[in-house]
């Protein structure tokens, strides 16, 4: 019917069976659409990535935004809030989990020709400024999506399920 909002049935996380999580972890730098962080949510579920790290003021759980396109898949995939970027990439080197941020920039190797290491954490930024550019210092590399077209970027949702794909196809998960 017209109007109403559609209903999903939510298994309860304590009954879900395990699953083999791709080693991936995913880092938002200061993303500024509630909308867009729903979306990686989804797509971060199905990738089965590790963690989600939202920075600064990445919207996060609870958010009446995030939930309308999340549509709950941050009940399941893991994610920790920050408010410094500095803090999570601290966590991140300390576990030793590579850092590749995914930018337009002069240096940047495209994802077609990027050895993706295992585990990584992907760094994805702002939808105007991009990678904050500390961020992207303290990145061991930064990947770029190859464009075809006359604009030089795509949406950060859509960029993310690009890489992500890629990455678990060249991992042989997908």
């Amino acid at each position: 019917m017209a109007g109403l909002e559609p209903h999903y049935e939510k298994t309860p996380i304590g009954e879900l069976p395990p699953i083999a999580r791709a080693p991936l972890h995913v880092v938002l730098d200061n993303l500024r659409s509630a909308f867009n962080v729903g979306s990686i949510f989804r797509t971060a579920d199905a990738g089965a990535v590790t963690h989600m790290h939202l920075c600064g003021m990445t919207a996060h759980p609870p958010h009446r935004k995030l939930e309308k396109t999340a549509l709950g898949a941050f009940d399941y995939v893991p994610w920790t809030y920050y408010e410094r970027n500095r803090d999570c990439l601290d966590a991140l080197e300390a576990q030793g989990i590579p850092v590749v941020s995914i930018e337009v920039t002069e240096d940047a190797v495209p994802m077609t020709a990027f050895a993706w290491p295992q585990p990584v954490a992907i760094v994805l930024g702002n939808e105007v400024n991009g990678v904050n550019e500390r961020v992207l210092r303290r990145s061991q590399a930064v990947v770029r999506i190859p464009m075809m077209g006359f604009k030089n970027s795509v949406n950060v949702a859509t960029a993310f399920g690009i890489v992500l794909y890629d990455v678990l196809r060249r991992w042989g998960r997908v």
